[in-house]
This record gives structure tokens, sequence and C-alpha cells, in this order.
């Protein structure tokens, strides 16, 4: 049993799940932005800072560009343009606090999958950490309502089904995680990612440049680069030496870093309830660390 590898896979999810909760920030200055372009250029920019890291690091694609491995890159790529157009779309549609729950509820759904499809037996230490990480990110979230429009039920099914395909999107990953380099893989992933936006785009007759300006050239580079490009890499590299439904889990700490940096940059005093929250996700997420270590014992 790989204990280094599974100690710098949980390393890989925590980074990556502080890091999402940069995204709510560049998000809350992208107000002008339609939500088909915000999608479009955080995938567009963490493609070509990849491609960047690729050309200094001379690491050659051929290892990941063999023809049985091109539908690998479709599905995937395709699972996570979805999951972030319906996300996006389901926060302009309904409420943040229905968005954010039923989003988070990524982690149920990959437990299920992970059982029913692929088989996959959880010990039930994993199985409470993820769901004392779900209560405490749903105590958040509720905990940080401040208004913001009447619930719609086309948004809160968008929701769902993005955090679906995000599930589906994790199983189906994990095991070409290990077969595969990290760099090239997520690039060709982030490449197709942003040709399904731009499909969808057409469908709808989205303009990608609606809303853009001087002003949201930071907001979006900074969402290209630290939630997508950093995080997201992170994220799917955790699959490595974590379950699917783990790497869901580590994600699970975007909130409780939303919550610390609005502390910092915004002045905002978190209540009682959030900051009971923000403990409760965090031992969930350290219950998951654990998992197999209480294995190992």
């Amino acid at each position: 049993m790989d204990k280094q590898g599974r100690r710098l896979s949980l390393m890989e999810g925590i980074a990556a799940g502080f890091l999402f909760g940069t995204a709510a920030i560049f998000i809350r200055m992208l107000d002008s932005v339609d939500a088909m372009a915000i999608v479009f250029w955080r995938l567009l920019i963490a493609s070509a800072l990849l491609l960047i890291a690729l050309s200094i690091t001379r690491r050659r694609f051929s290892m990941n560009l063999r023809w049985d491995n091109l539908k690998h890159f479709l599905i995937l790529g395709g699972l996570l343009g979805l999951h972030f157009v319906l996300f996006v779309s389901a926060v302009r549609e309904t409420t943040i606090l229905n968005a954010t729950v039923l989003v988070n509820t990524t982690p149920i759904f990959s437990l299920i999958i992970s059982v029913t499809i692929y088989r996959i037996k959880p010990h039930r230490i994993a199985v409470l950490g993820v769901v004392l990480s779900l209560i405490g990110t749903c105590t958040i979230t509720v905990g940080g309502v401040q208004g913001g429009g009447a619930a719609n039920l086309t948004g809160d099914v968008k929701a769902t089904l993005a955090a679906l395909a995000e599930g589906f999107y994790l199983n189906y990953g994990r095991e070409r995680r290990k077969k595969l380099h990290i760099l090239p893989t997520m690039l060709l992933i982030y490449l197709v990612a942003t040709l399904s936006v731009v499909i969808a785009g057409s469908l709808v007759g989205a303009n990608l440049t609606d809303g853009l300006s001087g002003n949201t050239i930071l907001p979006i580079l900074g969402l290209g680069v630290l939630p997508t490009a950093l995080a997201h890499t992170l994220f799917f590299s955790s699959l490595s030496h974590l379950k699917s439904f783990e790497t869901a889990a580590m994600a699970l700490l975007e909130p409780v870093s939303a919550t610390l940096l609005g502390i910092v940059l915004f002045a905002e005093t978190p209540t009682v309830v959030i900051a009971l929250g923000a403990m409760v996700t965090l031992i969930g997420v350290f219950v998951v660390a654990m998992e197999k270590k209480q294995d190992d014992d």
C-alpha cells in the first residue's frame, strides 16, 4: 500500500479545496460577464497556462495521444465543461443557497456511482467523513445566506445535474489518472471542455465576449489560474491514490476557504453558525484523510 502516494494525494486534494474558495471571490467581481463567457475564458486561460508549463518542462504528448485514449479525453472534457456550465448557470438562475448546497452533493453522487457502477466498497469511516463534511458545508451555506433572489426550479435542477456530472467525471477519471501523466492529461481535458463550451454557446446564442472590459481582466485571469489551472489540476491529480468520493470530499473545503478569504479581503466576520459549519467540515475532511490509516492499523 503506497502510504506516501496517498499522503501526497491528500495534500493535493486539500490544496485544491482551499484554492477552489477563490472562485467565489473572482465570480463576485464578474457580475457583468455572461455565464457562458466566464466558463469559456476560465478554461481557455487554464489551457494556456498548462501549455506553457508543458513547454517549460518539455513533457511530450505522445504518451497520452494514442487513439485508445482519445475517447477518454472526449468524455472527461465533455463532463467537465458540462459541470462548469451547469453550475455557473445555476448560480444565475436560483439562490446562492440552493446552488451551493445542491452542487456540494457531489460526494454523495460520487459515492453512489462508486458503489453501484464500479463496485468499490467504501469503509464506514470514509462514509462518516463524507457525511460530516456535507453537514458542515450545508451549515456554512445556510449561515452565510444574505438574501439573493428567489429560488427557481430550473436553476436547482442545473445545480443538481452539475453535481451529478462531476460525480461521473471523478469516477471515470480515476482509472485514467492512474495511467496517464497529469499535465498533458489535464491540458487535453481543458481543451475538450473549452470546445464543448464553444459548441454549447453557439447552440444557445451566447456571446463569449459579452460583458468583458478592462475591469474584468484581472478577475478572469485569477479565475483561470487559481481555482481552475492550479486547483482543478491538483483535484484531478489526487485521484491517483484517492477514491472518487474522497477527492470530492476535499472540495468541500471550498466554503471554508471562501469564508477565510471573506474575512481577510472583505472584513466579513463569520457568524457562530458559519464557524461551527467550518469546524464540522474540517473534522469530516480529517476523518476521510484518516480512513486509510485506520485500515492499515
